[in-house]
């Protein structure tokens, strides 16, 4: 038998802790989120739904419901932003004018998303107001 203490002892000792007990069962996701921290910066609205051509897409988009953003490599606008919905299906762009130090941040490695904060419908155009938070770790 050996003893913890036995500085011969080459066996490997695991111990349940309470640490050990309390991760035991949890995904990484379910040990960081915790920790995220989402820092609201800036309102705006999806621009460009209107290119759209399925609009049924804005049918399914709810208040609250957290929208990925993405840079896009575009001819039209070097600091374009991708607005993706939970099913990575585009509904438009980060406008133009507002989009410069979002595009910066991203580039420099942060992460952004957007949240719906109201959907209206103008005939068959949507205008869909969104926040946009920058996620901290």
């Amino acid at each position: 038998m050996k003893y913890e203490n036995d500085p011969n002892n080459t066996e490997l000792t695991v111990k349940k802790t309470e640490l050990v007990a309390a991760i035991k069962d949890r995904s990484v996701g379910d040990l960081i989120k915790p920790l995220i921290e989402e820092i609201h910066l800036f309102d705006t609205f999806i621009a460009g739904t209107s290119h759209i051509v399925d609009q049924s897409i804005f049918e399914t988009i709810t208040e609250e419901d957290i929208l990925t953003l993405k840079r896009e490599d575009n001819k039209f606008d070097s600091k374009a932003i991708l607005v993706l919905d939970q099913n990575n299906v585009k509904l438009g762009y980060i406008p133009e004018a507002d989009n410069i130090i979002f595009s910066r941040l991203m580039d420099a490695g942060k992460l952004l998303i957007a949240k719906v904060k109201s959907i209206e419908q103008f005939g068959e155009y949507y205008k869909i107001s969104i926040g946009i938070y920058l996620v901290d770790f």
